[in-house]
């Protein structure tokens, strides 16, 4: 897979949002493959031909940034980077830096240490123009990867979070910088290899989606990590004591998901100071997702209008309040810098007025959820018939059971009015539901993988609110039967989903 052959992925489009498309929703670790998760190797590849062969052009997966101890996608020390463990290993035997692949199967450490041996292949082997492609890789990305090379090599050499490191590197004093960067001068010059590596196999993917008609959807949470490459760079723009500790912490108060609320444990931004630099902070993140994505969905979207404020002391988000932000001005900002953006708002839960207003004046569609559809009676905004156009349909997300596992949790009397509504349908879940999302007058429709092949609770891809136990689910291509293919791409045609309609 050399960069020649790599053609440009089409360039991010709202436009992309205004057509009838359908979408399957997996996220890169859930592939196939002999590692520890899946990867951008050969199956990503092909799991964009599946889905272009059954008629889908979304390909939705969770944030691809490096994740921390939980492995969620959702808490990772970059809102820029890639996690190095998205790399395939194929690739690198391909281009020669890596002489075989590990012993199948293989874990996390030796994968680690695969890509330490591709390394040292690449600096043995590789060419002038592979040289010369890392360098022009550093220097388009170096508005964030300079910062976060030196942050995972102090990191990884103090084995500590960046507010616990010693007050002349917390700090950033350009001294102790400079004696960082001298110091740990091999380990950064890996690290940027590393996403050297992972943004040349990650446009190879891109350009494949590209020339099979399949967008590649993203997710963008809306907060970072506290032990994270950007809240040590720019602390300035975070809600932090003098030490570097978070003051306030985002969450989302007792819902459906949680009768305590969601701590997060997330710093909070300090909107005044983020006016201050003109967005900056915002500028950059947005620029480095539309690099990677034609799509972009901006998780909990009602932060931008007023965000839940937890106090850093509270062990739940119970006792926190809405605080306004200042998303309007944001999203003018970046209107003006990159036209008119093609993002997704997760506005699910109470969302207000506001919320909403907000969202459409920029144009951006929302979600809607099935499963949350069938309680509270025919004023329940998830009904289909409640649907907009400029939406984004689903059976369920990554935080919900699969749909199976939904349906087999109801009661008797919920399932019999579940089946009523739908038309006391022949086929077994979860395909009603599935018939449901595509048959929407939203505009878009994405079906979780695990409900495109009709898996129960089992494999759920998360619990929020549940530390351990999540992100782990793959799929395995003997799950897919051979008549599932022209099933999805019946389906498609038949809803007005199809590239052609």
């Amino acid at each position: 897979m050399s960069s020649d052959s790599v053609s440009a992925p089409p360039l991010s489009s709202p436009d992309n949002l205004d057509r009838r498309r359908a979408g399957l929703l997996l996220h890169l670790t859930s592939l196939p493959g002999a590692g520890p998760n899946g990867d951008l190797g050969w199956e990503a590849h092909n799991f964009v031909n599946f889905a272009a062969d059954c008629g889908f052009t979304l390909w939705q997966m969770l944030p691809v940034g490096p994740p921390q101890g939980s492995l969620s996608p959702y808490q990772t020390s970059s809102a820029h980077a890639g996690w190095s463990h998205l790399i395939g290993l194929e690739p690198l035997v391909q281009d020669g830096w890596l002489e075989a692949l590990p012993e199948a199967p293989y874990d996390a450490a030796a994968k680690t240490r695969a890509l330490h041996q591709a390394h040292a292949g690449f600096l043995a082997r590789a060419g002038g123009d592979e040289r010369r492609a890392l360098d022009e890789l550093h220097a388009r990305h170096a508005y964030w990867l300079d910062d976060y090379a030196l942050y995972r090599a102090i990191h990884e050499e103090r084995n500590a979070p960046w507010w616990q490191w010693p007050k002349a590197l917390r700090e950033r004093e350009s001294r102790a910088l400079a004696q960082a960067r001298k110091r740990l001068a091999a380990q950064i010059e890996y690290l940027v290899w590393e996403q050297f590596v992972f943004f040349r196999q990650w446009d190879a993917l891109h350009a494949h989606a590209a020339e099979r008609g399949v967008l590649l959807f993203g997710d963008m949470p809306i907060f970072v990590a506290h032990d994270s490459a950007e809240v040590w760079a720019r602390p300035e723009d975070f809600d932090l004591t003098d030490t570097g500790e978070t003051r306030t912490v985002a969450g989302v108060p007792p819902d459906y998901f949680s009768a305590t609320g969601q701590r997060w444990g997330n710093p909070l931004y300090r909107w005044d100071r983020l006016a201050a630099s003109d967005y900056r902070f915002w500028v950059d993140r947005m620029r480095t997702q539309l690099t990677l994505f034609d799509v972009v969905r901006i998780d909990h979207f009602r932060g931008f209008e007023a965000f839940w404020e937890v106090p850093a002391s509270e062990p739940t988000a119970m006792h926190g309040r809405w605080v306004p932000a200042d998303g309007d001005a944001l999203f003018a900002r970046l209107e003006r810098e990159f036209g008119r953006l093609p993002l997704v708002a997760e506005d699910l839960g109470v969302i207000t007025e506001a919320v909403t207003a907000l969202r459409r004046k920029y144009g951006m569609p929302g979600m809607t959820i099935l499963q949350f559809a069938f309680d509270g009676g025919p004023k329940n905004p998830y009904l289909p018939f409640h649907h907009d156009r400029d939406a984004v349909v689903y059976t369920g997300t990554h935080d919900n059971d699969t749909t199976l596992g939904w349906y087999e949790s109801l009661s008797d009397a919920e399932r019999a009015g579940v089946d009523d509504y739908l038309g006391l349908p022949g086929e077994p879940m979860p395909w009603p539901l599935n018939r449901a999302a595509l048959a929407s007058t939203a505009n878009l429709a994405v079906l979780p993988m695990q409900d495109v092949l009709g898996l129960d609770t089992t494999h759920r891809m998360n619990i929020p609110g549940t530390p351990e136990g999540n992100w782990a689910w793959r799929f395995t291509w003997d799950q897919v039967t051979p008549e599932l293919p022209a099933r999805l791409t019946h389906l498609v045609q038949l809803y007005g989903r199809a590239p052609t309609d």
